[in-house]
């Protein structure tokens, strides 16, 4: 299992990559995956009415400023969960915020059909021994989880998605704030991104 650990829809643009976008140098993790990354999310057409068709969207310096007052603000603005979730690639990582994911989509469903089908799907992707994305949580959170299953309520995972959030606050994000792909999305901010040309 490894220490640490986007709607879909605001994830898109990762899902285009392959795993060996992560390839390993001899001095760690190549810069110009996530560079690569960065590039493509920040090119992405925003919906956004301040967006003209076809312009490639930045957030602006106030944005990236406040992701590093908080891992909640970091996680409700879109384009800092989606950077957040390519640093966290790649360090080979990302099964937390994942996690954490499926769960705030899960509380959105409403069908009662849904949700146990959803339910069943997160248990089995993330919960459950030798899961694809299994997610470190202890005994008793996930004995909870299996009782649930019987009738899942909204509710099922919170106690789990707390533990993942907690873990991704106290390790992951403070890496991230002080990481190269961090000071690079600030610099792009302030117009002055010395390797993603656009």
């Amino acid at each position: 299992m490894r220490e640490c650990v986007v709607s879909e829809r605001d994830m898109a643009c990762t899902d285009y990559m392959k795993e060996s976008d992560f390839s390993i140098d001899t001095k760690g993790i190549k810069k110009r995956n996530w560079r690569t990354r960065i590039r493509y999310l920040l090119k992405i057409t925003s919906s956004s009415s301040k967006c003209m068709a076809g312009r490639s969207y930045r957030p602006t310096v106030e944005e990236v400023n406040q992701w590093a007052q908080s891992l909640d603000k970091l996680l409700s603005h879109k384009y800092g969960k989606a950077a957040f979730q390519i640093f966290l690639k790649s360090e080979f990582c990302d099964e937390n915020i994942e996690f954490w994911m499926a769960c705030e989509e899960f509380r959105t469903i409403t069908s009662l059909g849904k949700l146990s089908s959803r339910a069943r799907s997160i248990y089995e992707e993330f919960i459950q021994c030798d899961a694809p994305k299994e997610i470190n949580l202890d005994y008793q959170t996930k004995d909870a989880i299996i009782q649930s299953l019987r009738l899942p309520s909204l509710t099922c995972f919170l106690s789990a998605q707390k533990m993942v959030f907690n873990l991704m606050e106290n390790n992951s994000y403070p890496r991230f704030i002080h990481s190269e792909l961090y000071k690079e999305l600030c610099a792009i901010a302030r117009g002055e991104g010395k390797y993603l040309k656009f």
